[in-house]
């Protein structure tokens, strides 16, 4: 079995790039989930049981990193050594911070007017937005680009926070 410094990459068996093949990582997954289940040391020693508790984890942790596009190219950069810096690097290019502030004024405007289906749309352009840019962070990762890709991540990010305000605004319009 792999070690628990393995990356996630590792603990599955699957090549370190950003498109997961999600039959195998599910497959892979189940395998390890399989080993390491608590259930299966339940007679075993504490430290039997720790340890399986510690396997377990590792594996749910990774398989939760790597379903997930966003915390994928996270991770990955993260293995090359890129702190994204999200928290604290909020320079981006001009033109994706005009967009942002176009979106934050839709955003208002629409909810002003309890317009659910100016949200609703708004929603799915973010989501062809991020579609585009997924492709786009695709590229830049696999193409070893990382400082690239990490400003696509930061956007990604921005994306995923504006797209949750407005789903928030849509419930809360919803049951006004």
């Amino acid at each position: 079995m792999a070690s628990l410094n393995d990356s996630h990459f590792e603990l599955f068996g699957l090549p370190q790039t950003f498109a997961v093949d999600r039959q195998k990582l599910d497959d892979a997954y189940r395998t390890v989930q399989a080993q390491v289940h608590p259930d299966r040391f339940a007679a075993a020693s504490d430290a039997q049981r720790r340890l399986a508790m510690q396997w377990a984890t590792r594996a749910n942790e990774a398989y939760q990193t790597l379903r997930d596009p966003l915390k994928r190219a996270h991770y990955i950069l993260s293995l090359r050594g890129i702190d994204v810096g999200a928290e604290n690097n909020t320079a981006m290019e001009p033109a994706f911070l005009m967009q942002q502030m176009e979106w934050r004024e839709n955003i208002e405007d629409a909810a002003s007017a309890k317009n659910i289906g100016a949200l609703e749309a708004l929603i799915d352009e973010l989501r062809e937005e991020e579609r585009v840019r997924f492709t786009r962070l695709e590229a830049l990762i696999d193409s070893l680009s990382d400082q690239a890709a990490g400003e696509a991540v930061r956007q990604l990010m921005f994306i995923e926070r504006v797209a949750t305000e407005i789903g928030a605004q849509i419930e809360r319009l919803e049951h006004a």
